[in-house]
């Protein structure tokens, strides 16, 4: 098993993720993601639309600037040691429900079977996550955000994003 003491010598940080690529290492999920499409476009991660390109930067943006940083792990474990596990729950709900309801009007105008078309992209590779966290770490109520609950059915169809499901990984705590 990989532990804490040897993740930092990988990311000094001891965030994840972390991408080891021979002997050259990448971490932070942008710088990843922007590395892995240089290194294999195909597919592509971004579309060639122009404004749907920007849309996928903004819908990843969100995600990753005004929501993620919010309701991650260190930071509501430090709102439930302060004020509890009841204001733990409210403060990464409130955080969640504020950015979805963003991206919920970001989206309308753009999403088909995914966020912006009928193809995955960098804003999906995003979403996914987050909205699996939404719904099965958070318990939030999405009926309040009908098209990002859509897009949350649609990427629990496809065996790529089942497959890197939290507790599909090898370091998942067993239940």
């Amino acid at each position: 098993m990989f532990g804490l003491v040897d993740f930092l010598k990988i990311n000094p940080i001891g965030y994840v993720p972390a991408l080891v690529d021979g002997d050259f290492v990448v971490s932070d999920s942008f710088a990843i993601l922007m590395y892995l499409e240089e290194k294999y476009p195909q597919p592509p991660l971004l579309p060639s639309d122009l404004k749907r390109k920007a849309i996928n930067y903004q819908a990843a943006n969100i995600v990753s600037s005004s929501i993620q940083p919010l309701q991650n792990l260190a930071v509501v474990k430090y709102i439930e040691e302060k004020a509890g596990a009841d204001e733990r729950d409210i403060w990464a709900k409130t955080h969640i429900g504020k950015g979805f309801a963003a991206l919920e009007k970001l989206l309308k105008d753009y999403a088909g079977k995914y966020a912006t078309g009928d193809e995955v992209f960098l804003a999906d590779l995003y979403l996914a996550p987050q909205l699996y966290a939404a719904v099965n770490r958070f318990n939030l109520d999405m009926t309040q955000f009908p098209l990002l609950l859509r897009l949350h059915e649609a990427y629990s169809k496809l065996p790529a994003f089942q497959n890197a499901a939290p507790e599909k990984q090898p370091d998942a705590p067993s239940s």
